[in-house]
């Protein structure tokens, strides 16, 4: 299912997808085509119309969901903003939360120190201040403002992560964080093999939902850096997990 429903996301990146032509291409009945767009419009991952779907109208994700619980993002930021060293190489990755942490690190930092990014927007931020800005090549992803892919591995396989710090759309404690593109998840999941430590930074909202596709498992998270909303049931979960949570 997951495989054809990455199909059915690569023919929305070239327009409007028909169920009768995308049923034809696929090898499976107009029905199924109907259940797995329907799927993707839950995830807000494309549109249904008449007689098909269209991608999911979207400027693109941090900037849609940058307003959602601000709060409790900037509290979170400031938090990870304690446990910087100045001999810490670090990563942020894209992600509404760890742009938030990117703004704190632009007002706040006044040591050297090394950033490692596959965000644009977290970049725009740092570029001019007191940091050793690192770029991560690969495929540029336009929803996310990010590089992702197989060529991302070509720098992250050749640096020292001390501290990972990355953004998620979803994370199940029993499946892992998750995204909606499979580029994006293969760099995440390349970025939290190679720290040191990672740390997973959600707002409550997102611990127990999903996306399309996964990238590595739970048992790659360190810590998680959430908010007070967490359910008890989660927290618990994750401790069994020997996850470590900080709310703030």
């Amino acid at each position: 299912m997951y495989q054809r429903q990455k199909k059915i996301l690569d023919m929305l990146q070239r327009g409007k997808v028909s169920i009768p032509s995308a049923a034809a291409e696929l090898g499976v009945t107009e029905m199924t085509v109907r259940r797995d767009l329907k799927e993707l419009e839950k995830r807000k991952l494309a549109l249904l119309v008449k007689g098909g779907a269209i991608p999911f109208p979207a400027r693109y994700e941090p900037e849609e969901n940058e307003l959602e619980h601000l709060e409790r993002k900037n509290a979170i930021a400031d938090v990870l903003f304690l446990r910087i060293l100045p001999a810490d190489s670090i990563f942020l990755s894209t992600g509404s939360t760890t742009l938030a942490f990117a703004r704190v690190l632009a007002r706040r930092n006044t040591r050297p120190m090394t950033v490692i990014t596959n965000s644009l927007m977290a970049a725009a931020d740092l570029m001019e201040k007191n940091v050793r800005l690192i770029l991560v090549g690969g495929e540029f992803r336009r929803l996310s403002r990010t590089m992702v892919g197989p060529l991302t591995a070509k720098i992250l396989e050749n640096v020292t992560i001390s501290k990972a710090f990355l953004g998620t759309i979803g994370f199940e404690v029993e499946r892992g964080i998750s995204t909606t593109d499979t580029n994006e998840a293969f760099t995440k999941e390349l970025v939290a093999k190679r720290a040191e430590k990672v740390f997973l930074l959600a707002d409550s909202s997102k611990v127990g939902s999903s996306s399309f596709v996964y990238s590595g498992d739970a048992g790659d998270i360190d810590i998680l850096i959430t908010d007070t909303g967490i359910t008890s049931g989660a927290l618990q979960a994750l401790k069994n997990r020997n996850i470590e949570v900080y709310t703030v």
